[in-house]
């Protein structure tokens, strides 16, 4: 994107949360931040939107290699002017594992599959924090501003439930590499910017590694896939992408379609007899 288009963006999600929180006459927001770029893209941008006494960070971490994270979150706080709060999750997580876990304990040998179990309780970690971010909207009369983008949305790449639950998505219309456009020109800084996308499951865990390809890569290929309706043979043919790269991506696309959509009914309404 060139300045022209960056700042009609950044005008333009600014003032859809000027009128989110003026629809819904809540007294602010609440954003759930990690110390990564959409998180801090998302705080940034409400703060400009609603002044800094309106906007709540929470870092939520669960792992001692969050922590980092968590320090960062707090300074980009101070340095926006907004109310911040820090709460450790491990005791939440500890006590869903011995309450839960170990009732629900599945018997298949995961040995093929070992990240299997670090999904499952990353999932129960997202929704934690989920849960926490309402609890103090629903305290404060605020709403939540939910911090995906649009790659990760078509995708699926987020916990239903967890971090894809939201009242709103204010950058979820743009491509990751578009939120790091963005990012550097509303000055964020180059820390924020360039720190590795990790869903912060496990150890190590990056989002080119899930999800096969950096999102150089992906977002040029959806854009393809998704906005101008093309085959993915054409698409990987014109990128010079590997087409079963392509294909895998594609095929994650469509299979995660139900996390895009509200839950499906019997559709019974069409039994109801006029009165």
């Amino acid at each position: 994107m060139d300045r022209g288009r960056l700042e009609t963006v950044r005008s333009r999600i600014v003032q859809s949360i000027q009128t989110l929180v003026d629809d819904a006459s809540a007294d602010g927001v609440v954003v759930a931040m990690s110390g990564g770029i959409d998180s801090t893209v998302t705080a940034a941008l409400a703060v400009e939107a609603l002044g800094a006494d309106n906007v709540l960070g929470l870092a939520l971490p669960c792992h001692k290699a969050e922590r980092a994270d968590a320090r960062d979150a707090r300074t980009i706080a101070d340095g926006l002017g907004m109310e911040f709060t820090e709460i450790q999750l491990r005791p939440l997580l500890d006590a869903f594992k011995e309450t839960v876990t170990s009732e629900l304990e599945s018997r298949i040998d995961d040995g093929d599959r070992p990240h299997e179990r670090n999904c499952e309780l990353g999932n129960v970690i997202a929704r934690l924090r989920m849960c926490c971010a309402y609890y103090a909207a629903n305290r404060e009369h605020r709403l939540v501003l939910g911090t995906a983008n649009r790659s990760e949305l078509l995708l699926g790449y987020f916990t239903k439930y967890g971090d894809g639950a939201a009242d709103a998505y204010p950058i979820g219309d743009l491509y990751k590499t578009e939120v790091r456009a963005l990012a550097e020109r509303i000055g964020i800084p180059r820390r924020i910017i360039s720190k590795p996308p990790t869903a912060g499951f496990w150890a190590d865990q990056t989002d080119a590694g899930e999800l096969g390809a950096p999102y150089e890569k992906i977002d040029p290929l959806l854009r393809r896939l998704v906005d101008d309706d093309r085959s993915v043979t054409d698409a990987a043919a014109e990128l010079d992408l590997d087409r079963e790269t392509a294909r895998a991506i594609a095929w994650l696309s469509a299979e995660t379609e139900h996390k895009r959509t509200l839950p499906p009914t019997p559709g019974l309404d069409q039994l109801r007899t006029p009165l």
